[in-house]
């Protein structure tokens, strides 16, 4: 008998690790810390004066809170689309360490209680906006993923919003500047998307994903959509010099970056092989974060 209740106290705390570190993983971490990131950088590019950083801080748990439960929503609304592919089987939801329920719970109470934080704490504004970015990646990306190639552009709306967020934060108004920085966000996805679903083309033609790299996967379509969306990414990328929002640093590194990418582009194109495809991906994680840091600190 002690022996069994010496078991038990051993497996619970166990137990309580796994489900916290399920819960967890249904906001995907890595993804989230990009948005707190890119929210970051919009508050500190669009600051004119000192930061506020009470104000900051309000912003960040906010945010955490919201795009957790929106990421956590995703996976509770695609968990029959994540047990078709191999690269998502082992998540919690399909993998049945979590009950729909549960993550359903935890989703929308966490996705509540965010927005609910930004409009109390920071501004209604704020607070649409993040709202906003749930229902478009809920209830417009998250569908289409399995009716439309369109799926991609689409995605990348809500996806490029949490700098527009910082922005208006910082600001109180959505300027040109809001623009350049959506603009940013929404042009470097596709060439990582596309990337992603190069490597991974099987797992989605199983799972009936439509991005573009499936839809064109036997033809040059994803290849000449990686070149062209770089190219409009180095050119778009440019503009906050141009604008008077960050300095020639900025300028020269983003030119150096943007080439990079198109090169891994390029060479993508030309061999169109699970290696270039690999290359390009990691050309792309690479070169968002250093763009953005020096954006943030090269300011005139």
């Amino acid at each position: 008998m002690k022996e069994r209740v010496d078991v038990m106290v051993a497996v619970l705390p166990r137990d309580r690790y796994q489900l916290a570190s399920d819960l967890i993983a249904l906001a995907k971490p890595r993804v989230l810390v990009m948005v707190l990131a890119t929210t970051l950088v919009g508050y500190f590019v669009a600051l004119t004066g000192p930061a506020d950083y009470v104000r900051l801080a309000h912003l960040l748990f906010g945010t955490l809170l919201a795009a957790g439960g929106t990421l956590a929503l995703n996976q509770y609304v695609e968990r029959d689309v994540d047990a078709r592919m191999e690269r998502t089987k082992h998540r919690p939801l399909p993998d049945g360490r979590l009950q729909p329920l549960e993550a359903l719970l935890f989703a929308g109470a966490l996705t509540s209680v965010g927005v609910a934080y930004l409009a109390a704490s920071v501004g209604v504004a704020v607070a649409i906006l993040t709202l906003s970015t749930t229902i478009l990646y809920i209830g417009a990306y998250t569908p289409l993923k399995v009716r439309s190639a369109a799926c991609i552009l689409v995605g990348a709306v809500p996806g490029a919003l949490p700098p527009v967020t910082g922005w208006v934060a910082a600001r109180g108004d959505v300027g040109l500047g809001a623009a350049v920085l959506f603009g940013i966000l929404f042009l470097w996805q596709l060439p990582h998307t596309l990337a992603i679903a190069r490597l991974y083309a099987g797992d989605y033609a199983r799972a009936g994903v439509r991005v573009l790299a499936v839809a064109g996967s036997h033809g040059t379509l994803p290849e000449r959509q990686i070149v062209s969306s770089t190219l409009s990414l180095v050119a778009v990328s440019l503009l906050p010099t141009v604008m008077g929002m960050s300095g020639i640093a900025y300028f020269v590194i983003a030119c150096a970056l943007g080439l990079a990418l198109l090169g891994a582009g390029l060479a993508h194109a030309k061999s169109r092989s699970t290696t270039s495809a690999r290359r390009v991906l990691l050309a792309s994680l690479m070169y968002l974060p250093l763009l953005l840091a020096v954006l943030a600190f090269d300011k005139p």
